[in-house]
């Protein structure tokens, strides 16, 4: 009954944080222990098309409130995101019904890449596979190359995600060879770098320590070529050498080098990378690198500096809760940890 009121209650106060109107903004004052779930509940209904049918808007406005979703994913605002993300979704599925615009395929393709990175984070994969292929089919109707791609790097995801390596390796690795993408740009070089990480994190998983370090010095070698701009902040959460040296952060644990992890957390600058949620990232991935060093203490201190850059990431993702409730048992508490534990509903 509690959970069931909870949630009703994140509806009205992901509305309010959303705003009425479709340019709303604002920031909710909600249960965020329970906002992952909302967020997914949200976005199955309206992949599902389950619902009422909503108010198509202008074509500058949905635009607009795409860059706003952006923004919200970016900033870790998920209760505005659960609002608007859905609504563009159904709006998007509304517009391609009924022409044959490709603009409005686009911007659905683009709508469904960004609910499959949220879907990835909060560990919801059905429905990831779900956005990520349907995004892979509306980018191929828009002809969007960058798009097309950016939808491979997800399915390698999955793919490894699902423990599929062999399958995730040829995905991302065919993407970063097409001749298309080859053919794009700046942008496709990033596009191709971020597809590269993708491959060297999948060797990462699997315990191929050299082939992950191969793949990843690939990668910062495209991303020294483009020189020191961060590329694709919209799009594939951004690439430059910066990100490549976080990237490794998370690559050199999974391949069982917890010291090469921190040294790589050291070389970086917290405040230099593109977004809140690359910065939320950033301190669990070092978070998890003290836990396996043994060192509590920090690993405690890395997840409340995570908490006070982006509470409601803390709060709703799977993996943070997961974190928690180990060191809840491994070790001596805290009233820091308990106090932790409890925001993020590990200790309901």
């Amino acid at each position: 009954m509690r959970r069931r009121k909870l949630l009703a209650g994140l509806t009205a106060t992901a509305a309010s944080a959303a705003g009425a109107p479709f340019l709303g903004s604002g920031m909710a004052q909600a249960d965020e222990a329970l906002l992952g779930e909302f967020l997914v509940a949200r976005l199955r209904d309206a992949m599902l098309g389950l619902g009422s049918a909503p108010a198509i808007p202008p074509p500058e406005k949905l635009s607009v409130d795409f860059t706003r979703a952006l923004a919200d994913f970016g900033s870790c605002r998920y209760a505005s995101l659960a609002v608007r993300l859905p609504r563009l979704i159904r709006v998007g599925h509304a517009l391609t019904a009924a022409g044959n615009d490709t603009g409005q395929y686009a911007l659905l393709a683009k709508s469904y890449l960004l609910a499959t990175r949220m879907l990835v984070k909060m560990d919801e994969q059905q429905l990831g596979w779900m956005a990520a292929d349907r995004a892979r089919q509306l980018a191929e109707a828009a002809q969007d190359v960058l798009a097309v791609a950016e939808s491979s790097r997800q399915l390698a995801v999955l793919a490894r995600k699902a423990g599929w390596h062999s399958a995730a390796l040829s995905i991302a690795l065919s993407a970063a060879d097409h001749p298309d993408l080859r053919g794009a740009g700046r942008a496709g070089a990033a596009v191709r770098g971020l597809l590269v990480q993708s491959a060297s994190y999948t060797l990462a998983r699997r315990g191929d320590r050299d082939g992950m370090r191969e793949l990843t010095d690939e990668a910062a070698a495209i991303a020294k070529e483009l020189g020191g701009a961060t590329l694709l902040r919209d799009h594939g959460g951004g690439f430059s050498t910066l990100t490549v040296t976080l990237h490794r952060i998370s690559a050199e644990n999974h391949a069982g080098d917890p010291r090469a992890a921190l040294a790589a957390a050291r070389s970086i600058s917290l405040k230099a990378l593109p977004s809140v949620e690359r910065r939320s990232r950033a301190l669990g991935d070092i978070a998890v690198t003290y836990d396996r060093l043994g060192r509590r203490t920090e690993c405690i201190r890395s997840l409340l500096a995570a908490e006070q850059c982006a509470p409601e990431e803390s709060h709703a993702r799977p993996a943070t809760k997961s974190l928690i409730s180990s060191l809840l048992v491994s070790g001596p508490t805290s009233m820091e940890l308990r106090g932790l534990a409890a925001r993020t509903g590990v200790l309901a």
